[in-house]
């Protein structure tokens, strides 16, 4: 008896440790195409993702909304609960290590027959209590594997989170900054909307003292009613985005405290590093490279499925026919196993399930590259729309300055020259006003091109 007690205690011990070593585990991606941004060469590793959000964007009316939107924002608090979920799940993985252990007791009452009874004893009563425990030991590192896939799922769930934040920051900011375009839109209607007020009263009095015809006021007294029809649709699409803007901070529609948009600095380097930093600054890559991670320790698992299982099991209790000979030596029992189980034929369960896992895990590096790929073409054509965007600026205030001269030297030549007439007036006037609505647009694409920068590098987590 010392002997097999002996052999199990040697087959637990070496169980024990054999599940502590390791096994093949899954080996970080370390680099990437050094050509996945677009005519980009660069080994400067100066990188906006690595700039905290509050330095980003330095505009106290916008940090206060980015702040509101990380403490109430519904989508982070479900990504909150996926997380706790997650975390519940590795730590049931980490006690599939651990021995099961169950009590129990029961009381059987029974009328026997003569023959069992010896014809002396008709009934009898069982009094039986118990304790039994067993005990999987991951000699293949079976469960270590499993354990290591449930925890890639759970980093997994935390970079999802923080591409959801990251979506959130660059969200709000670009909400801000149409808000923003907008309030100059309408200054610029209003202002023009005051202009030709007056220019309904000069051509008035021009037509008083016969200078210009009936048709030159109306022509001007509908050139203001335009500008008056474009604010109702500026306005509604401010209230739109307020609404969706406090949507997304978590509260009810309602008016949005902000800036101006001649306050507003634009970051002042704007670099993008190198691209494997992606491999660390862009939570979505991180969330398909722990998926696949994940996916790896499945195949091992799946392969570890095909060797056997060692098992100890034990039982220790009391039963008597008798109450009061429960805890004397009478009624002890004990009981000690070890089992080893190899699987020979399981209607191919286990090779379906290594076929499966391997399928799995390759659509999973699929995936992955794919995520890099996606991830440098979003950096290089933001990178491209921010440097295009500045050069449409300064070309588009270059033509606001040459049409603000042209509407005034039409209406001088109006008034002092007959080759001209208000249609001239009308003309430059309409490509003045267009040309300042558009470069209030070019701004805001200047500012939104930087703003899917950052996000498309990895800015905006914490």
């Amino acid at each position: 008896m010392k002997t097999h007690y002996k052999l199990l205690l040697a087959l637990a011990i070496a169980g024990a440790l054999t599940s502590c070593g390791s096994s093949k585990r899954y080996q970080p991606q370390e680099s990437v195409d050094t050509q996945l941004y677009r005519d980009i060469q660069s080994t400067d590793t100066t990188n906006i993702a690595d700039v905290s959000w509050q330095e980003f964007f330095a505009d106290p009316y916008l940090q206060d909304l980015i702040q509101k939107g990380l403490d109430n924002n519904l989508d982070l608090k479900m990504g909150i609960e996926r997380i706790n979920a997650a975390q519940a799940m590795l730590k049931q993985s980490k006690a599939a290590f651990l021995p099961d252990l169950s009590i129990g007791g029961g009381l059987k009452r029974s009328r026997l027959a003569y023959p069992q009874g010896f014809g002396f004893v008709k009934d009898a009563t069982q009094h039986d209590v118990f304790a039994n425990t067993s005990w999987e030991l991951d000699v293949w590192g079976k469960l270590a594997s499993s354990k290591r896939a449930t925890f890639y799922r759970l980093m997994q769930t935390e970079a999802v989170q923080q591409a959801v934040q990251t979506q959130l920051v660059a969200q709000i900011a670009d909400y801000y900054y149409q808000l923003l375009t907008l309030d100059e839109q309408v200054r610029i209607l209003k202002q023009t909307i005051e202009n030709r007020q007056e220019d309904v009263k000069t051509m008035k009095n021009l037509k008083e003292s016969s200078v210009v015809t009936g048709a030159a006021v109306v022509q001007s007294e509908a050139n203001y009613y335009d500008a008056q029809a474009d604010l109702p649709r500026v306005y509604r699409q401010i209230r739109e985005i307020e609404n969706a803007l406090s949507t997304l901070i978590g509260q009810v529609g309602e008016v949005i405290d902000r800036g101006s948009f001649e306050s507003q600095k634009m970051y002042e380097s704007i670099q993008v590093g190198i691209p494997v930093q992606l491999l660390q600054n862009r939570p979505d890559v991180r969330v398909a490279e722990y998926e696949l991670a994940s996916y790896f320790e499945e195949v091992s698992a799946a392969r570890r499925a095909f060797y056997p299982s060692l098992t100890l099991t034990a039982g220790v209790g009391f039963s008597s026919y008798e109450f009061k000979d429960w805890f004397t030596s009478t009624g002890f029992f004990a009981n000690v196993a070890g089992g080893l189980l190899q699987p020979i034929f399981n209607k191919r369960l286990n090779k379906t399930r290594l076929e499966v896992a391997k399928a799995n895990y390759q659509e999973k590096v699929y995936n992955f590259q794919k995520a890099l790929l996606v991830a440098g073409q979003e950096v290089s054509d933001a990178l491209y729309a921010y440097q295009t965007a500045e050069t449409q600026e300064q070309n588009r205030q270059i033509q606001v300055e040459k049409l603000s001269l042209a509407v005034d030297y039409t209406k001088k030549l109006l008034l002092y020259h007959s080759s001209t007439n208000y249609t001239d007036v009308l003309t430059s006037e309409q490509s003045y006003l267009y040309a300042q609505m558009q470069i209030t647009n070019d701004r805001l694409l200047k500012w939104q091109s930087a703003i899917k920068l950052y996000r498309a590098l990895g800015g905006g987590v914490d």
